[in-house]
């Protein structure tokens, strides 16, 4: 499996996880909600889904809806197929949710993870977090060395697109440091005092 489509796989489980959809309604999801999949066509949604039902992790069931029953005999088109998430599929969905390796701190396995942390526990969500930090902040110190390096020999143009590359991931590393504090002061608003002695 690509790693793209491995990032498809855990964006329509998450997405099914909230609420049966038919596949234009996670088109239309994956495209509004997760902007990093506005490439995605339906050539690429439905092999996802049908690999998804193989495994055993979604189920087809036909549209209930009255108007979809309507359409399709006005239509002569079959009915819309919901895809609906398996008790299977959920817990696979909350292994991908607990997974915090390097691939998660890439750009599109980041934008892909971070969608879902509304369902991801704490201390998962603070391991992404630095190490996405980690992994920019690597980025940045290579492109202020080639930028010294080469300096000279770019023109003008070639300049001013090198510094808005470094400015755009400055401004990731900013936004990250601020989610980790934040993620750190809840954290402690939660840890529960020392024991009140006067109560005793």
């Amino acid at each position: 499996m690509s790693r793209r489509s491995g990032i498809l796989e855990f964006a329509v489980l998450g997405l099914l996880r909230e609420s049966p959809m038919h596949g234009y309604e996670l088109r239309k999801r994956l495209n509004t909600s997760l902007g990093v999949f506005r490439a995605f066509s339906y050539g690429t949604l439905y092999p996802c889904l049908k690999t998804l039902v193989a495994n055993g992790w979604l189920i087809e069931e036909p549209g209930s809806a009255p108007e979809d029953a309507l359409a399709a005999s006005l239509s002569g088109r079959r009915a819309k197929i919901v895809y609906r998430l398996t008790a299977a599929g959920k817990q696979h969905f909350e292994e991908l949710l607990s997974h915090t390796g390097p691939d998660t701190w890439e750009d599109e396995s980041f934008a892909a993870r971070f969608a879902f942390f509304g369902q991801t526990e704490r201390e998962v969500r603070m391991r992404v977090l630095e190490g996405r930090r980690s992994r920019l902040e690597e980025r940045l110190e290579k492109m202020r060395a080639s930028l010294a390096r080469t300096r000279e020999r770019l023109d003008d143009y070639t300049l001013e697109l090198q510094r808005h590359g470094m400015e755009s991931v400055e401004r990731e590393v900013r936004w990250l440091n601020e989610l980790i504090e934040s993620e750190r002061a809840g954290r402690d608003q939660r840890r529960p005092g020392p024991p009140d002695e006067t109560a005793k």
